[in-house]
């Protein structure tokens, strides 16, 4: 196992995690900014109010989007097992 082959796997891992976590994020995103634009409308300044909208969106979304997220995830351990398999004895 290279130090570059190393390098690649921890590359693809980060890359793996941005596309996974970009779901969750851009909805919470998008509900915050709902929520913002709500606050400023009314001049209700209350902190909790995007608090509770943002959890159920983010949940929503890992229900939405779960079995793609484990599928992308089984992939890339499948592929990752499959090349330890490969660089044995």
């Amino acid at each position: 196992m290279t130090e570059g082959y190393i390098l690649y796997i921890c590359a693809q891992a980060l890359y793996l995690i941005l596309i996974l976590s970009a779901p969750m994020l851009l909805s919470a995103l998008i509900v915050g900014l709902i929520i913002s634009i709500f606050q400023a409308t009314t001049q209700i300044q209350e902190q909790t109010l995007s608090f509770v909208p943002k959890i159920i969106a983010t949940f929503l979304s890992i229900v939405i989007f779960g079995t793609w997220m484990a599928g992308m995830l089984a992939d890339f351990t499948v592929k990752l097992l499959n090349n330890i398999v490969k660089m044995g004895p």
